[in-house]
């Protein structure tokens, strides 16, 4: 068969984290990456954490200050873009190249287990630092209309943590702007911005809120405005004073010191370790970047890597020294050595329910802990589930940390070389007063005579340190990137977050990180120092790295993003920001047919109150167009698709130099994958989940597509689970989910149809199976049970709560009661089976209101009924209905309850005439003439809406189905997460993520022609870990000796009979046809009958696909895609690429 991309493999992937308390290990087929993390020990409750001195401070603040006590901030909740199937984020770890890891700290008791202990986000009263926390939970109230997404990465704990810190910036270039720009979207108490220093055209090609027209002036004055912005709960200063000031310094929680020279950085260390405060040093150079971390004695880490605690079902526990747990049918636990766990829902052993044990593992599905030989006999059941366990962190100052480093990346020699390269250049800056000269000879020579003497200093052996590199980085350090400065100022922002939070492990003690990949390794092509030499224009701090040739390419590349949210945003900065599109040549087009939300303005940074209600796409290229006023930015609203194909055709992908994907779905994804193939354009994928992310570079003729390699599929919940046999919330609100849809959309979209479309019972009486009886049975549901007033409404409402959580389960256990026997004489009500029991409506029981409230409203909605938010009015309706309305349960003989899918799939077989009974239902209704009047609403579910109903119909039919099967309920952040398919997120990721995909268009503009200079990358900030692979190479295939990848391709230029096409292929490649294709339409087979053989086999190949697809092909198309099947010589399949047949029609103007 012909080799095109299939569209059809899922590439977001749900990103496994690590938190082992040792090590472990992530492998591929080629190569394996380490993730370290420490060793623990015990200390006792009295140590003082670093987050405790800092609230105890903000505290002691605030009381003095009543001004600031108005001004506490409110955060809000965070909710996911969309589900982890449909958007989430691509790994490749074959072939690491540079590695990270959470570092193991090599003097002993540097961290500990302490005796609290979080689970699910909630921490135990033993810890002082939560108590002080809880006690103002109500007076900070979340915004979690705004924060909905960063909630989910946070947890509302962390979050009112963060909303009382402050934090100080000191220095606002590039890097320091960036930093800000994160921490005040992520929701700080409140930031001080301190620079001394005057903006100057190096500033320019990073720092977006400075132009032409702020040169000579302060930094932080000019960007106070555009970050005040940025949030409107989080207070934003300016500091000119002296910055080595303690009395100033002690007001904050967290210092971030950028563009400070080592001497300042020291006393400020000095002081904010004297002062308990935390301490953040972050760098850049050019291509290379540095952060630094001192977070003081006693750290407090309360989640180590925001992953949910892993809780399995169990099937058994022995009674003996170490009592073993096994899994319930041998389900993989997940747990490591160490680990505690928390025990609930065992019968017969009950004395085990809520107890913690630290565990062994035994086996892939079992464990043991102590000693269980005094406990009673276990029965069944039972649920275990991690405790999360804090850490205490020791971080050296940084008077003895530069001396004795600990870096995050171990497994390299770079950081050693790195952390001298930074030393010896600030010992330049201090004999001359500037940096290096950009590839100045001169002064890299004296860089490295300066390197050389620091590292007789420090004793190192000479032979570490790499002369070229030593001197390339000297040569381009007066470089300002906005891609690096994204890196580490997403990174940098992401453990401000963690110094004032205590959530995710935070950076111990430097981290190095390095693009030398982006210029050329052979020394000719190197930038010349009259090609870097500052020209006074807002390209100065590119040029000085690249050179002014290499800024002309940017400038005149030609790009299309796709998508204009978060990663969009920052994605659009860069374009701004490096130049692209600047030129007469050059263009960014940028299309997003969505409209921006509240939720959006946590982490789409281009957007301000003021534009909710806009597209995305419109006020994005307004923003962008503002940050660089040179930049050709269109901004189109469509969809990618073949429904806009009219408009992206080939004139339009044959125009561009790549395409930059920043979507949310798999279906855009992979269509635009295909795009880039097929047109043979570079494609810069990239995604976000939480802390997590990764980029995925796709180069023509060297990289396999992002269609190639394909997901494992994602574990799906049996059907019959969901409907009778639940033990998990999931299940529940996943049950929810489908009833919401079910009741209120799909059934009165088919009614709606009914009414409104000729064709309807046409259409549906067609259809296979029992769709049509199904489709006939909910239409008459919906237009035959219409009610007439609100009080129907409640009534329905209230008949449907006994129906689902009485009479459904009373007929379960008929069918199945609690003592029932499989025919093995193995208990039926065991393992993941949890036997249930009946609900009885109790109108003072506030959950069974709630459901009665939000399903009765939602009904309303749906028949134009006026709803009643009056909750005492509903409460009156629903105990007025008489107790002889509600029916009392009768058990049926004769109904049959699948036990798993296989079972009901059978019953689902036993079909009989569809049509005619669904003819036969419909005729059961009342005509379209007397149903003319009725309107109905068919309701899209919204998550992010608090007064629609939807969320709590959900929440409350999820809560009484958990209780039903005695599940743990879920409250609504957790059941909005599951239930509305969220993927959480956080500015820090984004920016941090398209900063990677910059730095990978800068090799894509250098043209370099292999994989080596190119980077896939994997990054978990919450561990934190930093991951980089070469892209893997295309597959490559043959027929005969003829190679081929999925780059390749047959090209007809002609127009062809179908008869002169099958002998082409025979007489030009040796290839039999067997069949061809073009899209889902069929246009040759060897099976074809003969006589429409004989009819197509002398028409051309367009009127064959006119004729066979009954469409015409339209005129914009220039080309067709045909996939063909092929015997060789032998009669055995051959894979070949596919056809491209070139069509003669005029080109449309599209330019539009």
């Amino acid at each position: 068969m012909s080799s095109l991309m299939s569209g059809e493999n899922h590439k977001l992937k749900q990103l496994s984290s690590n938190n082992s308390s040792s090590s472990a290990t992530s492998s591929s087929s080629s190569s394996t990456t380490k993730i370290q993390s420490s060793d623990s020990s015990s200390i006792s409750n009295n140590n003082n954490n670093k987050l405790e001195t800092n609230l105890k401070r903000e505290a002691e603040i605030d009381s003095k200050d009543c001004v600031k006590q108005k001004k506490l901030l409110k955060l809000s909740s965070e909710d996911n873009s969309s589900t982890i199937g449909n958007i989430g984020v691509k790994c490749l770890a074959a072939s690491l190249k540079k590695q990270a890891t959470n570092t193991e700290q090599q003097q002993q008791n540097s961290i500990h287990n302490s005796n609290g202990s979080v689970e699910n986000g909630s921490f135990s009263d033993s810890t002082t630092m939560n108590r002080q926390a809880n006690n103002n939970q109500d007076e900070h109230q979340i915004d979690e209309s705004l924060y909905s997404r960063q909630l989910y990465v946070l947890g509302h704990d962390a979050m009112k943590r963060m909303a009382k810190s402050s934090v100080l910036i000191a220095g606002i270039g590039g890097l320091g702007v960036e930093i800000a720009k994160n921490i005040i979207l992520g929701g700080v108490k409140e930031v001080t911005l301190h620079d001394n220093k005057l903006a100057d055209y190096y500033d320019l090609s990073s720092q977006y809120y400075l132009s032409e027209s702020n040169i000579g002036k302060n930094r932080a004055e000019q960007s106070l405005i555009h970050l005040s912005e940025l949030n409107p709960h989080v207070k934003v200063n300016m500091h000119q004073g002296s910055l080595i000031d303690e009395s100033f310094l002690k007001n904050f929680a967290v210092i971030v010191l950028t563009d400070s020279s080592l001497e300042e950085q020291l006393s400020v260390g000095e002081i904010a370790r004297e002062k308990g405060i935390s301490l953040i040093v972050a760098q850049s150079r050019g291509l290379f970047g540095q952060i630094f971390c001192d977070f003081g004695n006693n750290f407090t880490i309360y989640d180590t890597n925001g992953e949910n605690p892993i809780s399995v079902l169990i099937s058994g526990i022995t009674k003996e020294k170490a009592g073993v747990v096994a899994c319930v049918e041998d389900t993989r636990h997940g747990f490591e050595d160490g680990d505690v766990v928390r025990f609930s829902e065992v019968k017969g052993m009950t004395e085990i329910n809520g107890k913690e044990f630290k565990i062994k593992v035994t086996g892939p599905c079992q464990f043991s802990i102590s000693d269980t030989t005094g406990f009673s006999d276990y029965l069944n059941g039972g649920v275990v589930t991690q405790v999360k366990q804090p850490k205490i962190i020791n971080f050296k100052p940084l008077k003895e940390s530069i001396l004795a480093p600990d870096y995050l990346d171990s497994f390299s020699d770079r950081p050693q070389q790195e952390h001298l390269f930074f030393q010896a250049l600030d010992r330049f800056q201090n004999q001359n007063n500037r940096l290096p000269r950009s590839w100045n000879q001169e002064d890299a020579d004296t860089f490295y005579e300066l390197l050389v003497g620091l590292v007789n200093e420090r004793q190192v052996e000479p032979s570490s340190i790499n002369e070229n590199l030593a001197k390339i980085f000297a040569k381009q350090s007066r470089g300002n990137l906005a891609p690096v400065n994204s890196f580490i100022g997403g990174a940098a922002a992401q453990e401000v977050m963690k110094a004032c939070t205590g959530k995710f492990t935070p950076i111990y003690q430097w981290f190095y990180y390095d693009a030398f990949e982006c210029l050329p390794t052979e020394a000719d092509k190197l930038p010349k120092e009259s090609d870097a030499q500052p020209i006074k224009c807002r390209y100065d701090g590119q040029n000085a790295v690249f050179g002014q040739q290499f800024q002309q390419k940017l400038c005149d590349l030609r790009y299309f993003l796709v998508g204009a949210g978060a990663i969009g945003c920052e994605h659009l900065k860069h374009f701004a920001m490096i130049g692209a599109g600047t030129s007469e040549r050059g263009k960014i087009v940028v299309t997003d047919m969505d409209i921006i939300e509240k939720s959006n303005l946590n982490r789409q940074f281009l957007f301000r109150p003021k534009d909710v209600g806009g597209f995305k796409s419109k006020i994005a290229a307004i923003a962008t167009k503002a940050m660089n006023p040179q930049i050709n930015v269109i901004a189109h609203e469509n969809r990618v698709g073949v429904e806009t194909e009219k408009y992206y055709d080939d004139d339009f992908f044959e125009a561009l130099d790549g395409v930059a994907n920043a979507l949310d779905n798999l279906e855009a994804r992979t269509y635009m994958d295909r795009k880039c193939v097929y047109y043979r354009i570079p494609l810069l994928e990239s995604g976000t989940l939480g802390t997590k992310g990764n980029v995925q570079i796709v180069i023509p003729y060297l990289t396999e597509s992002y269609s190639s390699s394909q997901d494992p599929p994602e574990k799906s919940i049996p059907i019959c689970t969901l409907k009778n046999f639940p033990n998990a919330i999931e299940h529940t609100l996943q049950w929810a989910r489908d009833e919401f849809e079910g009741l209120f959309k799909q059934a009165p979209e088919q009614a709606y149809l009914y009414l409104t479309d000729p064709k309807f019972i046409e259409r549906t009486s067609k259809l296979n199976g029992n769709q049509p009886i199904e489709i006939g049975e909910s239409v008459k549901k919906v237009l035959a049970e219409r009610p007439t007033s609100f009080l129907d409404c409640v009534k329905w409402a209230r008949l449907y709560f006994e129906q689902q959580f009485n009479h459904q389960i009373q007929q379960l256990l008929f069918n199945f009661p609690p003592d029932y026997t499989t025919t093995t004489g193995a208990p039926f009500w065991s393992g993941p089976k949890k036997c249930p029991h009946p609900i009885n409506f109790d109108p003072s029981n506030s959950l069974h209101l709630d459901f009665v409230m939000s399903a009765a409203n939602l009904r309303a909605y749906l028949y134009n009924i006026p709803q009643c938010p009056k909750r005492e009015e509903i409460l009156k309706l629903v105990t007025s209905l008489p107790a002889s309305e509600i029916p009392k349960f009768k058990p049926k003989q004769n109904v049959k309850i699948a036990v798993n899918d296989s079972e009901l799939s059978m019953m689902d077989s036993n079909q009989y005439d569809a049509g005619d009974r669904f003819k036969s239902i419909l005729a059961e209704l009342p005509t379209l003439d007397e149903l003319k009047s009725v309107k109905i609403n068919p309701i899209d579910f919204e998550k992010d809406d608090d007064n629609n109903y939807h969320m709590d119909f959900i929440v409350a039919t999820s809560n009484l189905r958990a209780e039903n099967y005695e599940i743990a309920p879920a409250d609504r952040h957790k059941s909005k997460l599951i239930a509305g398919r969220i993927i959480p997120a956080i500015a820090t990721t984004t920016a941090l993520i398209s900063g990677l995909v910059f730095i990978e268009l800068y090799k894509l503009v250098q043209g370099f022609k292999t994989l080596d200079p190119f980077m896939n990358s994997f990054v978990n900030l919450a561990l934190p870990f930093f991951g980089f692979s070469t892209p893997t190479s295309c597959q490559t295939l043959k027929y005969y000796d003829n190679s081929f990848t999925i780059w390749d391709r047959f090209e007809l230029n002609q127009d062809m009979t179908l008869q002169e096409f099958i002998d082409y292929f025979r007489n030009e490649h040796r290839l039999d046809i067997t069949m061809i294709s073009q899209g889902n339409v069929l246009l040759y087979s060897f099976f074809l009958n003969k006589e429409k053989r004989e009819e197509r086999m002398p028409l051309k190949m367009t009127e064959v696909l006119k004729r066979v697809s009954k469409k015409r092909i339209e005129p914009y198309v220039k080309s067709l895609v045909f996939e063909i099947c092929c015997n060789d010589d032998n009669g055995e399949d051959v894979e070949v690429p596919y056809v491209r047949y070139v069509l003669n029609n005029e080109p449309m103007d599209i330019s539009k």
